[in-house]
């Protein structure tokens, strides 16, 4: 159980950390679809915060770039 529990505490504190710093402050049921089931790596969590902002990375590099250091410090923990 507490696997669970702390992981999806490690990515709620995550997206906070993007909508109070980056302004990527998602629908109520997208933070919750990542905090049930986080994408697998650092490239895929920042793909899918991206795409439910509806951006690409490869259309904002410098954004994607900011999301994903936010996104490889929280996760490399």
């Amino acid at each position: 159980m507490g696997h669970r529990d702390d992981r999806e505490s490690d990515v709620r504190r995550l997206l906070d950390e993007l909508c109070v710093k980056l302004g990527f402050c998602l629908l109520p049921e997208e933070r919750r679809r990542l905090r049930e089931s986080p994408p697998a790596g650092v490239d895929g969590f920042t793909d899918e915060v991206l795409a439910a902002e509806g951006m690409s990375g490869s259309e904002h590099p410098d954004l994607r770039r900011q999301v994903r250091e936010v996104v490889e410090r929280h996760l490399s923990r």
